[in-house]
């Protein structure tokens, strides 16, 4: 594959080559904040990873010719969708001869994948929860996580509605396990909780006061007749030294299952800078904590928990 272009969303990004900004080295490849430039590309896809969705972009992308593959989770699940803007895309589509693939904000093997298999197994389903665990104090990213997650600041001034966007990332992942366990949703909520640091820390991005929000919980809960069949929750974390104290797990995951065969996972992502350095010299300039390029590199450290006495139990009542 070649890069072709490169769309951003600061002005004082324009201008700048597309290897500078990820370290990598020059590429030839200008940023450009004008969307004409990037309809003129002879390119064959577009990865459209916004913090917001323009769908008037996106609809101007597809018709223009250009197939689209985007980390924004309103395509994850074209049902949740607004039906006018679903309708709007998918004509587009027709017009350009052209798709859309979603990757989503966190689907697949962790909250996908995982729980299909977990669940295959269930002859009854009472709920299925995933929960992330992310240690934020190496990632050198301060506009993240101070001014765009709102870490460092008083707690009253922490806008709850940041809360929302889990409903519209995470939630189409949900509906997907759900319908295929012909389970399906009937809502999607969302909720969130903050703690604060019990002491003044230093992280590789900057300083947090004591007092100041030091880790992030976000719910999310798929419902289905009344009660909560499906969860995730990611907690977000710059110390573990908070007030009040959290159940602070190392970065990874834990999954777990209850029904007439309940069981729980975890894993833990176990990687240094140093292994990060190797997948992508980028990322060590930058102490970024991104799991992306090399979570295939990392010892997933998977443990397996089984209540086998209840599981025998259950399987002689039935």
């Amino acid at each position: 594959m070649a890069l072709v272009g490169l769309y951003v969303f600061s002005t004082d990004k324009v201008g700048a080559d597309a290897g500078d900004l990820c370290g990598t080295g020059t590429t030839g490849i200008l940023a450009t904040m004008n969307i004409e430039e990037i309809l003129d590309l002879d390119a064959d896809c577009v990865l459209y990873m916004p913090r917001e969705c323009n769908f008037d972009d996106v609809c101007r992308l597809l018709e223009s010719g250009l197939n689209i593959v985007t980390t924004r989770g309103e395509f994850h699940h074209p049902p949740s969708m607004d039906p006018q803007w679903r309708k709007r895309v998918e004509a587009a589509c027709q017009s350009g001869g052209t798709s859309i693939h979603s990757t989503g904000v966190s689907p697949g093997f962790i909250s996908e994948a995982i729980p299909l298999v977990l669940t295959s197994i269930q002859r009854r389903l009472d709920h299925l929860s995933i929960e992330e665990f992310a240690d934020l104090s190496q990632r050198d990213s301060p506009d993240l996580l101070f001014e765009l997650m709102g870490f460092g600041k008083d707690p009253a001034e922490f806008e709850p509605s940041r809360w929302s966007h889990g409903a519209e990332g995470f939630g189409p992942s949900l509906r997907l396990v759900a319908e295929a366990l012909s389970l399906p949703l009937d809502s999607v909520e969302a909720s969130g909780e903050v703690a604060v640091a019990a002491r003044t820390t230093v992280i590789a991005a900057g300083t947090i006061e004591a007092g100041t929000v030091a880790a992030q919980r976000l719910h999310v809960a798929g419902v289905r007749s009344g009660t909560t069949l499906l969860s995730f929750s990611a907690m977000w974390y710059c110390t573990t030294d908070l007030d009040p104290p959290w159940d602070v797990r190392p970065t990874g995951w834990r999954l777990s299952v209850a029904g007439d065969a309940p069981l729980e996972i975890e894993m833990r992502l176990a990687v240094t800078l140093e292994q990060m350095g190797e997948a992508s010299p980028g990322y060590t300039a930058n102490r970024a904590l991104n799991a992306v390029p090399f979570v295939c590199m990392a010892d997933p450290g998977i443990r397996t928990t089984l209540d086998l006495p209840q599981i025998v139990a259950n399987l002689s009542e039935g």
